[in-house]
């Protein structure tokens, strides 16, 4: 880490100005713990619900050797909203924030930032994949490759990696095992962590997402890239995800670069950009299990698998009621030798 860091920067509703409208405070407190109740209450269990499934219907192809091209795919992008689901659990104690020395809320950034970039890039390789889908690559190391999920996968992670790295190099602290107030894009961080996460972690994939999907329908599908109604691409779930997660995304990534100029005039802010801030966490976070429940819902095999399997459950719990009233009433009525002692 550098030898360097912005330890002067307080969250407004902690700092001991007395300029400060307490007012403001109380009110910007009030909402976010609804915000957050809101989304512990509904979107966590939505959310980690819907990735349970999806995680057990990828095992269950795996295992009986129906695993598609799709699945590998949806398997980490799952795995890696979950993560950022359990991360956002941090965010339970809002309207305080975590007590924690400077190195451990570096290594929470660290690993909320990993998850960011993995979730965002994997995003971007089903995008392109939808591309290809629909116009064949000419080139034999493109196709090669484009059939090869896994390793696009491993690429991605790699890539992931080295780009969270980078953010932490720039935490900036010296004092290591001092407490501080902890947020998963911590506040102390130079402007250049959340300029270089701005624009790796929003701005250049979402472009490339948008270059792409523009791609995809105005360029003429060749008449060989038609694939049967089985292996159709889950187009809606895609394009709902992309959608959704450009949405959450721009506006967090706003109050990121709004964070970031108020430390570029040694500005704390005010109780209102701190509210706003925090309300942008939780969009941020709600948008991870938006897009779990997406596609579970949108795409098809996932939303067949689970209608089926609610269905098989049903029968069967009916059928089990059936065979106990069966029982209860082959109980209650008389036997041959009580109806003859009558």
């Amino acid at each position: 880490m550098l030898p360097h860091n912005m330890t002067w920067m307080k969250y407004p509703s902690l700092s001991k100005d007395p300029s400060t409208n307490f007012e403001d405070i109380i009110f910007s407190q009030q909402v976010i713990s609804r915000f957050m109740h809101a989304y512990i209450a509904c979107f966590v269990p939505a959310g980690l619900l819907a990735g349970i499934v999806i995680l057990g219907i990828c095992i269950k192809n795996y295992r009986s050797r129906t695993l598609e091209t799709l699945d590998v795919l949806f398997f980490p992008q799952t795995i890696s909203s979950i993560f950022l689901i359990l991360l956002s659990l941090t965010i339970a104690v809002r309207p305080a924030y975590l007590k924690l020395s400077y190195i451990k809320c570096g290594t929470l950034s660290f690993f909320f930032s990993l998850g960011y970039f993995c979730s965002q890039y994997l995003l971007v390789l089903m995008v392109l994949n939808l591309f290809l889908s629909r116009h064949p690559p000419q080139n034999a190391f493109i196709s090669k490759v484009y059939r090869n999920p896994k390793v696009c996968v491993g690429f991605v992670l790699m890539c992931s990696s080295c780009l969270a790295l980078i953010p932490s190099a720039l935490l900036g602290i010296e004092n290591y095992q001092a407490e501080t107030d902890c947020q998963l894009d911590p506040l102390f961080v130079w402007p250049e962590y959340e300029i270089i996460k701005f624009t790796f972690g929003f701005c250049a994939p979402s472009l490339f997402e948008l270059l792409c999907l523009v791609l995809a329908f105005v360029k003429k599908t060749r008449p060989d890239s038609h694939r049967s109604g089985k292996n159709t691409y889950p187009l809606s779930a895609i394009l709902v995800m992309v959608t959704t997660r450009l949405v959450c995304h721009l506006f967090y990534n706003i109050m990121i670069l709004s964070r970031t100029s108020l430390k570029i005039k040694g500005d704390i802010g005010t109780p209102q950009n701190e509210l706003v801030m925090n309300i942008a966490e939780v969009v941020l976070f709600g948008e991870s299990c938006v897009s779990l429940v997406i596609l579970l819902c949108l795409h098809r095999p996932y939303r067949t698998t689970l209608l089926n399997t609610l269905k098989n459950l049903t029968t069967t719990c009916r059928r089990r009621r059936e065979s106990n009233r069966s029982l209860e009433i082959q109980e209650t009525q008389p036997g041959p030798s009580e109806i003859r002692s009558h």
